[in-house]
C-alpha cells in the first residue's frame, strides 16, 4: 500500500503539472522545443545529490540503461509538448496515460518478467479503456483523432520505456543513485535541443515580432509576477511529482504504478472543466454534452479500476 499512497499524491501533482504545461505553451512558450529545453537542461542539478549517499553504476550496460531512460523521459517530454501543442490537455493526457500503460505493461513483461494477478490485469484493462474514453476529443479545431494524437502515442512509448528501464536500474542500485542516474541523464535532450535553430534564438538571439506578442498577451493575462509563479510552481510540482512516482516504481509494479495515472486524468478533467466554466480568460477547453457524459462514464471507470489493485 506504500506504493499506492505515494502514486497517488504524486499523479495529483502531476494533474496540476499537464494543465499549467498547457497554459505555458499556450500564453507563453511559442515553440514545443524550445519548452522541452527548459524542461529538461536543468535536470543536470541532480547530480548534486551524489555526495548524499549516490554512487557510481557498475557496469557499462547499467550505464546505458539508466542513460536509456533519462532520454526515453526527455524525448517523451518533447512528443508531449508537441501533443499539447496541437490538441486539448483533458483529452491528450489520457490518451498518453493509455499509451505508458500499455507500452509498459508489454515491456515490464518481457524484460522485468513482471506478472499481475487475474484481478489486477482487470484493473489494467479497465483503466487503459477509462483513458481512451477521456481521450475523446470534440472541440472547435478537431473531431477524433489528430496528428496531436500521433505525437502522443510516441510520447507514451517514450515514457514508458524510461520507466521499465528505472525500474530495472532501482532493483539493483538503492533509490539516491537510482533516481539520480535516471533524473540527470534527462539533461541530455536539453543538449540535443540545442541543435535545434529556435531554442538557439530563443536564448541569444532577437526575438520575433511573433513572440514578442506571445509575450505581450502572456503579460496581459498574467503580468510578470503571476507568469514566474506560474513557471515556478509547475516546476516544484513536477519535481515533487517525479519523486513520488519513482519512489513509487523502486518498491512497486511498475505496471500498477502507471496504471494508476488514471487518476491522474480524473483531477485534470475536473479541475479543465471548472476552469473552462468559471474563468474561461485564463484556461479554457471546449466540451460538448455527449462529451462530459463519455468522460463522467469514463471517471467511474477509473474508480472501478483503481479498486482492482488493491483487493
Amino acid at each position: 500500500m506504500h506504493w499506492f499512497l505515494l502514486s497517488l499524491v504524486g499523479y495529483v501533482c502531476l494533474a496540476l503539472v499537464f494543465i499549467l504545461d498547457k497554459l505555458i505553451l499556450t500564453k507563453s512558450v511559442e515553440k514545443p522545443v524550445v519548452y522541452t529545453f527548459y524542461s529538461t537542461i536543468f535536470l543536470a542539478v541532480v547530480l548534486c545529490a551524489l555526495p548524499f549517499g549516490g554512487e557510481l553504476l557498475h557496469t557499462p550496460f547499467d550505464w546505458g540503461v539508466a542513460t536509456l531512460s533519462g532520454l526515453g523521459f526527455g524525448f517523451g517530454l518533447w512528443a508531449m509538448f508537441l501533443a499539447l501543442h496541437y490538441g486539448e490537455t483533458s483529452h491528450i493526457s489520457p490518451f498518453i496515460g493509455a499509451m505508458v500503460t500499455v507500452s509498459t505493461f508489454v515491456l515490464s513483461a518481457l524484460w522485468l518478467g513482471e506478472s499481475l494477478t487475474d484481478v489486477q490485469k482487470i484493473g489494467v484493462v479497465i483503466l487503459v479503456f477509462a483513458s481512451l474514453l477521456l481521450s475523446f476529443e470534440k472541440s472547435k479545431q478537431h473531431s477524433g483523432f489528430h496528428v496531436g494524437f500521433l505525437w502522443a502515442i510516441l510520447a507514451g512509448v517514450c515514457f514508458g520505456i524510461s520507466h521499465v528501464a528505472a525500474k530495472y536500474i532501482y532493483d539493483l542500485y538503492p533509490f539516491l543513485t537510482g533516481f539520480i542516474w535516471t533524473r540527470a541523464t534527462i539533461a541530455l535532450v536539453g543538449v540535443i535541443t540545442l541543435f535545434v535553430p529556435s531554442v538557439w534564438k530563443s536564448l541569444f538571439g532577437k526575438k520575433t515580432a511573433v513572440s514578442k506578442k506571445v509575450s505581450v498577451e502572456s503579460q496581459k493575462t498574467f503580468g510578470h509576477r503571476h507568469a514566474f509563479a506560474i513557471v515556478l510552481s509547475n516546476k516544484v510540482l513536477g519535481v515533487l511529482g517525479v519523486v513520488l512516482i519513482q519512489a513509487a516504481i523502486s518498491s512497486g509494479s511498475v505496471t500498477l504504478v502507471n496504471a494508476l495515472s488514471g487518476m491522474q486524468y480524473v483531477l485534470m478533467f475536473v479541475l479543465v472543466f471548472i476552469s473552462s466554466k468559471i474563468s474561461p480568460q485564463v484556461f479554457k477547453e471546449y466540451f460538448t454534452k455527449r462529451e462530459i457524459i463519455v468522460q463522467t462514464i469514463a471517471i467511474l471507470l477509473v474508480c472501478l479500476g483503481s479498486v482492482c489493485f488493491v483487493l
